[in-house]
């Protein structure tokens, strides 16, 4: 049994908090929590990286696990298009997104 149910994860991503709110191709809407966190790859160790932004949105389980991988969503007024997909079996799934 959970900890915790999905109307508790819900108060998390509430948008007057931390949330903010995702429109699906079909103009459906749920909430999440929008990360753009820098990440620099480094090939082989090298000290000469590519710096870049890994744009993720973590939400309920329930809310988007009818995505799939190349699925668009609109966040902030931006599109993106779902490229990870990473539940962590316990509620809630982080989607990696890449600007369209």
């Amino acid at each position: 049994m959970a900890i915790e149910t999905d109307t508790d994860r819900a108060i998390y991503l509430d948008t007057a908090d931390f949330g903010v709110t995702v429109i699906k191709a079909d103009a459906s809407t749920f909430s999440g929590i929008w990360d753009l966190r820098f990440t620099l790859i480094q090939p082989n160790g090298l000290t000469i990286g590519l710096e870049s932004a890994e744009p993720r949105l973590m939400a309920r389980t329930s809310d988007v696990s009818s995505l799939a991988h190349g699925d668009a969503l609109t966040i902030q007024s931006i599109g993106y298009v779902v490229r990870g997909i990473e539940p962590d079996n316990l509620g809630m799934t982080t989607l990696v997104m890449e600007r369209i």
